[in-house]
């Protein structure tokens, strides 16, 4: 725990097995009190080392979900086991775990609700190995989204958030993609409903184990974070009552 507030890690997986121990063994463990890995259906042993590793909770999709359905799985397991703060973490290596502490505190004391490691904050995500080609689709996103949703965000497409359980009690995640677009549409719902994000700055590796998506299906992912992002400029201006700006219902 920190300041009295039950931390969980949730760890949405896919074929993690060549970087999940190097990510298990840097996790702050005296604050964190439980962890979940969701594998979605990987074709290697990540469940198998999870457990071996002594994860508190592995849940295994039978059939491939998607990196959304994967997150929807471990943000509803993480509340239904009592978490006050929940970190989610990609377990392929990129963004490193030494960081949770900090960001669990700035939580943990109220000073904001979510919190993302940012890539692009003090330079990291060139230094780190980030193709230039995804840093300059990086740059221009951001830009992109910041104008169309009034925000000042560095990064809207970190895989290293913290939140406060009041912030996934109240967005509607579950009526999001299932696919990569799920992230930035947790962003217009969170500020949609009034929370703020903090940001912090966080080195990041980029190596042949590191998660990454193809070029066709990164232009995809682009075309769908602008029209999220335009969906949230409608909800702005009241023009919009879509299924993402519900409120949660259920436990």
């Amino acid at each position: 725990m920190i300041q009295g507030k039950k931390v969980v890690v949730v760890l949405p997986a896919l074929n993690a097995e060549n970087t999940l121990q190097k990510t298990y063994a840097e996790m702050p463990h005296d604050i964190v009190d439980e962890i979940v890995l969701v594998d979605d259906a990987s074709e290697d042993a990540t469940a198998r080392l999870a457990e071996a590793l002594g994860i508190h909770h592995v849940l295994i999709h039978s059939r491939r979900g998607g990196y959304g359905a994967n997150q929807k799985t471990c943000y509803d397991k993480a509340l239904a086991v009592g978490a006050d703060i929940v970190v989610m973490l990609h377990p392929d290596y990129q963004y490193t775990p030494r960081l949770i502490t900090a960001m669990c505190s700035i939580i943990a004391q109220g000073v904001y609700p979510v919190v993302f490691g940012s890539r692009i904050l003090g330079g990291g995500a060139l230094r780190g190995g980030m193709p230039l080609y995804k840093y300059v689709a990086n740059r221009t996103l951001t830009l992109a989204q910041n104008l169309l949703l009034g925000q000042k965000l560095s990064e809207y497409h970190t895989g290293y958030r913290a939140y406060a359980r009041e912030v996934l009690e109240s967005v509607n995640y579950r009526a999001n993609s299932d696919d990569f677009i799920f992230d930035n549409q947790m962003i217009v719902q969170i500020f949609e409903r009034g929370f703020a994000i903090a940001e912090v700055t966080c080195p990041t590796k980029y190596f042949p184990e590191a998660s990454s998506i193809n070029f066709r299906r990164s232009v995809r992912y682009g075309l769908g974070v602008l029209g999220t992002s335009f969906l949230g400029f409608l909800r702005r201006m009241g023009w919009s009552n879509s299924e993402l700006f519900a409120r949660r219902q259920g436990p």
